[in-house]
């Protein structure tokens, strides 16, 4: 009788737990773009820069790190990641100029990628079965979303009782405190011993003379694109654009009570419907074409967008916006780190998919600061829409070739 490899193994368990925190800590970034703003009399461009130049650094920090946990260690790469990520926190908190941000989000970047997705779906792959690998990565995923429930409202509420120095100190804390979960993350070697002695050099070299590799690259970009602007930009822009919040109304039922409380609260949302989208894109993922169901999915967001920005805003539309936006938002992720794992093995999953991030983390840095730009010169986010709304077409189109097969990297 064969043995049944249960799905919530401690990997998982552990893997959700620092995704959820390091993600919640991630999310929150865009509820500080007024606070820090107004304080120093900043234009909007350059905190967007620095949250731009963070995701640019976590991208390219991504594929580092996956080297750098297969090489020395998953645990270790992660250690270094929230050691980094907490310590860029920290030295943020005391920074007075524009440029003092840039060069610190550099080292909260690769803090996120040391405790992000790459090295994470990476042991909780190699840690599954076959059979619970899609649902697995998916789990995980859904865990990063968990924490962009949790972590706008929870800076919008700190803020309201103390400056976002202190916050910045508090998120350093609680990242150090995913450590406790490292004695859980021990994930088995694969057994191919082939697989396990071939050069990384070597496999990067078939990989990217693959046109799928490329076309999977290519088409990871606009995911980072809309992501990240929406994450840096929308809380701002629903408290600028929306219309007011009716009194004695559901919303202040719930204590939404202003525009910037229902930004914060629209990411929460996000987050919270992209649960379900994640866990049913890790189900059907392992029944149907992944290269499909990506497609389908970048093509419901460019629509979702494009109605979104073609309608009046009100609080109305910013709700069903965001959870519609919510059920597609991270459900690319085990999609493509599974696409990734089926076709190349699991061995380097870790780099080959952290290389596939690059390109996703190129869209965030974008999307950042073309929204940060374009506010300052027209005063409004309508040209970087526009914008995410192309790209969004073109990967759902550069999917489609995708040849979705086993390659034998020996």
């Amino acid at each position: 009788m064969t043995k049944t490899t249960p799905l919530f193994t401690p990997v998982l368990i552990a893997g959700c737990i620092i995704l959820l925190i390091s993600f919640a800590i991630r999310a929150s970034f865009g509820v500080f773009q007024i606070p820090i703003a107004e304080e120093f009399g900043w234009l909007r461009s350059e905190f967007s820069l620095a949250i731009a130049i963070q995701n640019l650094a976590w991208g390219i920090g991504q594929p580092i790190f996956g080297a750098i946990a297969e090489k020395i260690g998953d645990r270790k790469a992660i250690v270094i990641g929230a050691i980094m990520y907490s310590v860029g926190l920290v030295l943020s908190s005391f920074a007075v100029t524009p440029m003092a941000h840039h060069v610190y989000e550099i080292i909260v970047g690769f803090g996120i990628a040391g405790t992000g997705f790459g090295v994470i779906l990476a042991v909780v792959g190699r840690a599954s079965s076959d059979d619970n690998r899609s649902m697995s990565l998916a789990i995980a995923a859904a865990a990063g979303s968990s924490g962009q429930v949790f972590g706008p409202p929870l800076a919008e509420y700190l803020l309201s009782f103390m400056g976002w120095q202190s916050v910045f100190l508090i998120f350093a804390g609680i990242i150090l405190a995913v450590l406790a979960t490292l004695p859980l993350m021990r994930a088995p070697e694969p057994a191919n011993r082939q697989v396990l002695e071939e050069s990384l050099g070597k496999v990067l070299g078939k990989a990217f003379r693959d046109p799928s590799y490329t076309l999977i690259f290519l088409g990871f970009f606009s995911c980072g694109y809309q992501l990240a602007f929406v994450t840096a930009h929308f809380p701002a822009f629903v408290t600028e654009v929306c219309g007011p919040i009716a009194p004695g109304g559901i919303l202040h039922g719930l204590g939404i009570t202003t525009t910037s409380a229902l930004g914060a609260a629209s990411i929460a949302l996000i987050g919270l419907a992209n649960i379900a989208g994640t866990l049913l894109a890790g189900w059907l993922g392992k029944r149907y074409s992944k290269k499909y169901l990506l497609a389908g999915l970048y093509t419901l967001r460019t629509i979702f967008a494009a109605a979104f920005i073609l309608v009046p805003m009100t609080p109305a539309t910013v709700l069903l916006f965001s959870l519609c936006m919510g059920a597609t938002w991270l459900a690319t992720v085990p999609l493509t780190s599974g696409l990734i794992a089926h076709i190349y093995g699991l061995r380097f999953m870790g780099t080959l998919y952290g290389i596939i991030f690059f390109s996703h983390q190129l869209g965030s840095f974008l999307g950042v600061w073309l929204g940060g730009q374009m506010y300052d010169l027209y005063g409004n986010y309508y040209v970087v829409w526009w914008i995410g709304v192309g790209v969004g077409a073109f990967s759902a189109i550069v999917h489609l070739p995708v040849r979705e097969r086993a390659l034998n990297l020996a």
